[in-house]
């Protein structure tokens, strides 16, 4: 049986190629000020937020869930970081480490908040966190009171802008939750625990795990991670629009665990799978804008890219190719020997 990530990275490194072809100097890195720069760098700090947010779903997706509202938690969070920033003195760390703390909180509150719905209330999965998804927006609307709210805070701007060692700063964030996420499931039973209640919530249960407190954490890891992504995406561009901040990032982490190898049925997740699959999607759009495709067709190329992806990776869909492939083999023997 071939490898769940074979056709991710494939995919990954024909994009990459076909940019190359577009642009020569696709994968230069050059160094300047200390500091790196090139398409590929570009990629991944870009992708950071992506990264976040679908590790997260992936948790969510491996327990049988969904979670619509990761792109109001973006929201939420950059506009009550920049609010607490704009309010007092930019330069302050107290006031930095109040934002991030306050902002985390009511992440925190919101997965909370969805877990609740669907571990104890037994609310179906799409209809909890569409309310949050929803009523999300306009709560980070009343924080901005409806306006784009910007700011000017070097230490806020470090987490989203800012380098160290030479590469961007994101970078190091998502590699440092990916490598607590792949520690805790992989080397703990964390892993094990979602993988069972994602296949047989009701086995699990009557086995000793108590699924609903599974089901309540990986809503909580989930929105937590989004509020880190929330962060980085205001401190980037130094300012928080409740509107648009993180609009159709549940769509995008979704496709990123879905061709991650992931399946939306439950059970085993690939935590590699998902970042490869938030790097195709952010490979993907920096390849439609370097290569000029019009904005109005942005999303139809997208789509029609990712659809190609998921027929790849589909069983049913190679099964049918197969059968029809050595259907036409057989008639084309009978044709030779007749």
């Amino acid at each position: 049986m071939r490898n769940k990530l074979f056709w991710p990275l494939v995919t990954l490194v024909v994009l990459l190629l076909a940019n190359l072809i577009h642009n020569h100097e696709f994968f230069k890195i050059t160094v300047q000020d200390g500091h790196l720069f090139g398409s590929l760098i570009d990629i991944l700090n870009r992708a950071a937020p992506l990264v976040l947010i679908s590790i997260g779903m992936t948790f969510v997706i491996a327990t049988k869930g969904i979670d619509l509202s990761v792109g109001s938690v973006v929201s939420i969070t950059g506009a009550m970081a920049c609010l607490i920033i704009s309010q007092g003195d930019g330069s302050s760390m107290s006031v930095l480490f109040s934002a991030l703390g306050i902002s985390l909180v009511l992440a925190l509150a919101a997965g909370a908040w969805n877990g609740l719905l669907v571990s104890v209330l037994g609310i179906q999965p799409i209809v909890a966190t569409l309310i949050l998804m929803v009523a999300g927006r306009g709560v980070a609307q009343l924080i901005t009171d409806g306006q784009i709210l910007t700011i000017s805070s070097k230490p806020y701007s470090f987490i989203g802008a800012g380098y160290l060692f030479g590469l961007p700063f994101s970078i190091y964030i998502i590699a440092f939750f990916f490598i607590i996420a792949a520690v805790l499931t992989r080397k703990t039973a964390v892993g094990l625990f979602i993988e069972s209640v994602g296949t047989n919530p009701t086995a699990s249960r009557l086995a000793g795990i108590r699924s609903g407190l599974i089901i309540f954490i990986v809503y909580l890891l989930c929105s937590f991670l989004s509020g880190i992504a929330g962060l980085i995406l205001s401190s980037n561009v130094s300012s928080a629009d409740g509107n648009n901040a993180g609009l159709w990032y549940e769509l995008d982490a979704i496709l990123a665990v879905v061709i991650g190898g992931n399946s939306l049925n439950g059970g085993r997740f690939y935590l590699t799978g998902t970042i490869i699959g938030a790097l195709i999607i952010q490979t993907l759009t920096t390849s439609i804008y370097s290569m000029g495709v019009p904005p109005e067709v942005t999303l139809v190329v997208k789509s029609v890219v990712v659809l190609i992806v998921c027929l790849i990776q589909s069983e049913t869909f190679g099964a049918a190719f197969a059968a029809r492939r050595r259907k036409k083999n057989e008639t084309a023997k009978q044709g030779v020997s007749v």
